[in-house]
């Protein structure tokens, strides 16, 4: 089963609510600024019907160069999770 690309999820969405491609690609850009935004002010942005993105913060921690075996340092940082919410879980399963 191929996955859909985003031409074709802008082209789907735009047939099923009768609106152009180009305000639906509008729409999507303008959810990921603020999805962005408000990850970076509050740390977490919740997508109604799909899941929570959250700030999380990763501690420094030891690694291993695959190709040598050296023990390297890897430094902290942040990062964002997605989780996927309760009725999205259910609606799959």
């Amino acid at each position: 089963m191929a996955r859909m690309t985003q031409t074709e999820i802008i082209g789907s969405l735009a047939d099923s609510t009768g609106c152009k491609k180009t305000d639906v690609k509008a729409m999507f850009d303008a959810l990921a600024a603020l999805a962005t935004s408000e990850v970076q002010k509050n740390g977490e942005f919740t997508v109604p019907g799909f899941g929570k993105l959250k700030k999380t913060h990763r501690k420094a921690r030891d690694g291993r160069n695959p190709a040598t075996g050296a023990v390297i340092k890897i430094p902290a940082k942040t990062t964002v999770k997605f989780s996927i919410g309760k009725a999205m879980k259910d609606a799959v399963a």
